[in-house]
């Protein structure tokens, strides 16, 4: 079954909401203690819309994945880079789905004009050190022990991706409703999809 790429929209809220639930109730991937609501991811999106990418993957018409990226840090001399994260339905893992969002997110926040890509991974957590290994990150360091979860302290790992050389006097990023008037819109958005590797798995 082909999947594509789109802009989410916050009625992608529901799903988004959907797709995280695990993250939060049962591992240390995030350190949210409670899941938000549909409402409340809704507004996420809404808000990350208004500078940054959100992308979601459908397949048959479904939401099975989201990425998006946000600010790395408040000061205006971080503008250069963002933070990245990406969480997948648990019945369309390993399909694909994580790295083709991320091809795409990659694209984008670099046709925006930012220079460098961060994700933060919880430890242990082999299978998302490998998707970003596997798209270019390299480690960066460890935060030792700096979020507490279900009982005990989580050491978190930072990984790092340069989008494009840095030079003296870089031109401000981009927000995303001008990105989205260039003739390559369509291209730079859909550039992950032949990573895909999907079949419709809700009834699995």
């Amino acid at each position: 079954m082909s999947g594509l790429i789109r802009l989410a929209t916050p009625a992608d809220g529901v799903r988004a909401a959907d797709i995280y639930r695990p993250a939060v109730a049962a591992s240390a991937a995030t350190f949210e203690l409670e899941p938000p609501s549909a409402d409340e991811m809704g507004r996420r999106i809404e808000e990350t819309l208004r500078f940054w990418p959100w992308l979601v993957c459908d397949v048959g018409g479904h939401a099975v994945g989201y990425a998006y990226a946000g600010k790395h840090h408040q000061r205006p001399g971080y503008r250069w880079s963002v933070n990245l994260s990406v969480y997948v339905d648990v019945r369309f893992r390993r399909s694909g789905v994580a790295t083709a969002l991320y091809t795409s997110l990659l694209g984008l926040v670099a046709a925006q004009g930012h220079v460098n890509a961060y994700a933060g991974i919880a430890l242990p957590n082999d299978a998302s050190v490998a998707l970003h290994e596997g798209l270019g990150f390299t480690a960066v360091g460890v935060y030792h022990q700096v979020g507490h979860k279900f009982g005990r302290w989580h050491d978190v790992g930072y990984w790092e991706r340069p989008l494009a050389e840095r030079v003296s006097n870089p031109s401000p990023p981009v927000p995303l409703q001008l990105l989205r008037q260039r003739a390559d819109w369509m291209s730079l958005l859909q550039a992950g999809t032949s990573c895909l590797r999907v079949a419709d798995r809700r009834n699995g």
